[in-house]
């Protein structure tokens, strides 16, 4: 999806419609940040908001995944392309979260047997100190290069509002977690809780 294409479509739509950010997001029950999110390009309506927003823009969902008005003639064909790339989307976030669990897997692997090796080989003091230091290394890259991979790969929920958003790397990192959840701070309603990851829309 062409999130800055969309966006700048649903600045137009509103424009022309002669309500402000505040007036839309009023009917819609959301913040004016959330308005602005999306016609700066910077993410996508969550899909039980996308029938509100298109009925009050008076636009087909069609028309708003397109980023313009469709014709009737090419309404067919930009509605399964559409749909085409939502389903791209999903699978590919759905890849990413696998990568995402096979290089932590394969990273507690290569730290366990190098702290295997540093602990009962004998080694000198300094290779000893090396492999440790090497560990270490091996662990925090493959944390971060999981850590990027699982951020890429889908959203997360607010308990709250509902609102789908993706954490900036340094809030991801900090946050504690379950298997699911995060506890992030949500960007539309300012609240902090377990937020639910999840793959697709």
């Amino acid at each position: 999806m062409d999130q800055i294409r969309i966006g700048k479509f649903i600045a137009a739509s509103r424009k022309s419609k002669g309500l402000t950010q505040r007036q839309l997001a009023d009917a819609l029950s959301i913040s004016d940040k959330t308005i602005s999110k999306w016609e700066c390009g910077k993410g996508l309506p969550e899909v039980s908001l996308m029938l509100p927003l298109c009925a009050a823009l008076e636009l087909t969902v069609n028309d708003l995944l397109s980023g313009e008005r469709v014709s009737e003639v090419d309404y067919q064909k930009k509605a399964e392309r559409n749909m085409m790339n939502l389903m791209k989307e999903n699978e590919e976030n759905r890849k990413r979260m696998a990568l995402s669990i096979i290089t932590v897997a394969i990273t507690v692997i290569a730290v366990c047997a190098l702290l295997v090796i540093t602990s009962y080989i004998d080694l000198p003091a300094v290779v000893r100190i090396l492999l440790l230091v090497f560990s270490a290394a091996v662990g925090a890259a493959g944390i971060a290069a999981a850590a990027m991979l699982e951020i890429k790969a889908g959203y997360f929920e607010c308990p709250y509002c509902g609102e789908l958003f993706v954490p900036g790397m340094s809030e991801y990192i900090k946050s504690y977690h379950t298997f699911t959840k995060r506890r992030l701070t949500c960007p539309e309603c300012g609240k902090t809780g377990m937020c639910r990851h999840r793959v697709t829309r």
